[in-house]
């Protein structure tokens, strides 16, 4: 029998792929980031930068937010790609860069950076002044955050009503509530006052638990021809709470169901907390159950508050029924949840139940540990000499997303001192290397904070003790 001929043989043959010109995508941000941590030479870290060609905003923004406690790596990293060939800054990755710099203090970077922002016509923008104004407050030059608040159009950034609400805010919660005051009634009639305007102050002199000038504020509104908002309310009925005035803020409670109010979750959830903090833990769980009952559903936030009552006051096992129950009902728990019943548990000793809370937070629902959550359990097996599953504890969160800040390092070294043994202060010498190589924090606020703990705890040791852990503290200098 003849051979038939193939019936694809004439088929032309598939050409080979040309050679990709097309660089691999960047790593993960943890892969990238751990590089930037680790790395030693800049001219080095500069070329495996630049051969990543496909960087985002929203890949630099992860990037930075992972390298939040390594202000300098950070900042570090945020100038090596102002030259990037193929990848220029958004203006969110400045505010970023702008609020490490102004965290570590190093005023000198930030307006630096806002000198560049602007010469890339990227801002400052009234959220880059906020950042800021905020930093300042908190470093305690609030004279310093107003000037510069007042000179913001003189960058080229004109103040207008939400600018003012949002820096009045920001020293209200400072508990600089008597400064806002002033300010406000300075400038209320040039930025046209709102009901937002009076709300931030009668909350920040909440805050400071006086109660009496927040209705003061609440008063002046009305005259003013202003109508006090549900949140007006809400925040008064917290200041009661707030100020251990139990009585008055029930009595308050029960004025605004007079007045026809809507009352709201947020007012349902600031009752449910305020009792339970007061230890009136039944009264908070018929508060839950009466709003309920009234149709209003609870949030996140409220189921929070009463599994952190039920914790505090009452016991975990309860915490965990409400928890488990708020599953049940389809509620996706946030890290609070996670965190206040992994305290709780913590708290009563159940460290293995704790443990695989945690593991839940990711398995079950996308929700990251976070530094709370790392920095409770390894507080609480440093409390109990299980300073082994502290380490491990340690080491998970050193692979992980969420990297070690200054509180993990002191609580460590702190519980290392407390065994006043050789190999432990040998350990806490090496976790001090650690921490200043990885430079969680600039050198003066490690002088400040951990050299203190430090020192302190030297004075506990045999000079023994002292001689054997001489080697690894010299490596320190």
């Amino acid at each position: 029998m003849p051979n038939l001929p193939n019936k694809f043989s004439k088929l032309p043959k598939t050409p080979p792929k040309p050679p990709s010109t097309t660089s691999p995508p960047p790593p993960d941000c943890s892969t990238i980031a751990n590089l930037i941590i680790n790395s030693e030479n800049p001219e080095s870290l500069t070329q495996t930068l630049q051969t990543f060609t496909q960087w985002t905003p929203n890949l630099v923004q992860a990037i930075l937010k992972r390298l939040w406690n390594h202000g300098p790596k950070a900042l570090q990293f945020f100038n090596l790609l102002e030259n990037h060939p193929s990848y220029t800054h958004s203006a969110a990755a400045f505010d970023h860069a702008i609020d490490i710099g102004a965290r570590m203090r190093d005023y000198k970077t930030i307006w630096t950076l806002m000198y560049r922002m602007r010469s890339r016509k990227l801002g400052p923008t009234p959220k880059t002044f906020a950042i800021i104004t905020e930093r300042y407050v908190s470093a305690g030059k609030a004279d310093k955050a107003v000037k510069i608040f007042l000179s913001m159009h003189e960058h080229g950034c004109q103040q207008d009503l939400n600018s003012f609400n949002a820096f009045l805010d920001v020293l209200c919660k400072s508990k600089r509530a008597d400064m806002a005051y002033r300010l406000f009634k300075i400038f209320r009639g040039r930025f046209r006052a709102d009901v937002i305007s009076y709300n931030i102050i009668a909350n920040g002199f909440c805050l400071k638990k006086q109660t009496p000038r927040a209705l003061e504020v609440m008063k002046d509104m009305v005259e003013r021809g202003l109508e006090p908002t549900l949140t007006t309310y809400n925040i008064l009925l917290k200041g009661y709470f707030r100020a251990g005035q139990i009585k008055e803020a029930w009595e308050f409670f029960l004025q605004m169901k007079k007045r026809k109010l809507e009352i709201d979750v947020v007012s349902y959830t600031t009752v449910v907390h305020g009792f339970g903090v007061a230890g009136e833990v039944e009264k908070a769980r018929k508060v839950f159950d009466e709003m309920i009952g009234a149709g209003v559903l609870p949030s996140v936030a409220t189921y929070n508050a009463l599994i952190q009552v039920l914790c505090k006051k009452d016991c975990v096992e309860n915490a965990i029924v409400v928890f488990e129950d708020m599953l049940r009902k389809g509620y996706m728990p946030n890290a609070t949840t996670y965190n206040v019943v992994i305290r709780g548990l913590c708290h009563e000793g159940k460290m293995d139940m704790a443990i695989e809370y945690m593991d839940r937070m990711k398995d079950d629902y996308d929700c990251e540990p976070t530094f709370q959550t790392f920095n409770v359990v390894i507080r609480y097996y440093c409390d109990d000499g299980e300073i082994e599953k502290a380490l491990e504890v340690f080491d998970k969160m050193n692979s992980g997303t969420c990297l070690p800040n200054l509180d993990t390092y002191n609580i460590l070294i702190g519980a290392m001192f407390a065994k006043k043994k050789s190999a432990d202060l040998l350990v806490a010498g090496k976790l001090l290397i650690g921490m200043s190589s990885n430079r969680v924090l600039t050198g003066d606020q490690l002088d400040l904070i951990s050299f203190y703990n430090i020192i302190a705890n030297f004075t506990r040791i045999s000079p023994d003790q002292l001689a054997s852990t001489k080697k690894i503290w010299d490596q320190v200098e």
